[in-house]
C-alpha cells in the first residue's frame, strides 16, 4: 500500500474544495451529491471521509473558500475608491459573470439554500461576506470604511438579487436590460450615498 505524505493529503483536500465549490454553484449544494464531487475530482467515494468528516463539513470550507477567493481575485483587485466599486458593479452585472456559474459569485449561485444550511456553514458565510463588504466600503468610503459597512452589503444585496433574476430569465433582452438597470441601480445608490457623506 502506497503511503502518501502530508503534501500530498493537502493537495488532494485543495482539489474537493475547489471542485466543489464549482460543482455547488453550477447544480446546488442540494443537487451535488459526494459521489459526483468526488468522481469531478478524479477520486473515489472513499477517499472523501479522509478529508472532510461530511457533506456539512464540505459545504463549510468549500463556501468559506469561494468567499475569500472572490475577496482576493474581484475585490482586493479593484481599483482604490469609487472607481473601484464601479468596476465591480459592472464585472459583477455583466453577461459573461451571469453566464458562467461555476466559477461565478457564490451568493448569487447559493444564497437560496445557505439559509437552509448549518449554523457553522451560515457562520462560514457571515464571516467571508463580512471580508467582501469590508473591501466594498473600504472603496465607498476610505476616510471611514464603517461608515459605509450597511451600504456595501445593500450593494452586494442589490448584486446578487439582479444576476440571480437575469439567470432566471428565458428572454436574453429583458435579461440583458436588466443587467443594465442594475448597474445604473448600484451606481444610483453609490452616487446617494455619496452625496450624504
Amino acid at each position: 500500500m502506497v503511503r502518501y505524505g502530508k503534501e500530498h493529503k493537502a493537495e488532494t483536500r485543495r482539489r474537493i474544495i475547489e471542485t466543489a465549490g464549482r460543482r455547488f454553484k453550477q447544480d446546488g449544494i442540494d443537487g451535488s451529491g459526494v459521489s459526483t464531487l468526488m468522481k469531478d475530482a478524479g477520486l473515489t467515494n472513499g477517499a472523501f471521509y479522509a478529508h472532510f468528516a461530511s457533506k456539512d463539513d464540505l459545504v463549510t470550507t468549500a463556501l468559506a473558500d469561494q468567499l475569500k477567493v472572490q475577496a482576493e481575485n474581484v475585490v482586493a483587485q479593484a481599483a482604490p475608491g469609487r472607481a473601484g466599486v464601479e468596476q465591480i458593479v459592472r464585472g459583477y452585472l455583466s453577461p459573461e459573470h451571469r453566464d458562467s456559474l461555476g466559477d461565478g459569485c457564490p451568493n448569487a449561485a447559493l444564497l437560496d439554500e445557505i439559509g437552509r444550511c448549518t449554523d457553522a456553514t451560515r457562520r462560514a458565510y457571515t464571516d467571508g461576506v463580512l471580508i467582501l463588504i469590508e473591501g466594498i466600503a473600504s472603496r465607498m468610503a476610505p476616510e471611514d470604511p464603517s461608515s459605509a459597512r450597511v451600504k456595501a452589503l445593500s450593494l452586494l444585496g442589490l448584486l446578487a438579487g439582479t444576476l440571480q433574476l437575469s439567470r432566471a430569465l428565458t428572454d436574453r433582452q429583458l435579461a440583458e436590460e436588466l443587467l443594465e438597470q442594475g448597474i445604473n441601480n448600484a451606481l444610483s445608490l453609490l452616487d446617494a450615498a455619496d452625496q450624504r457623506v
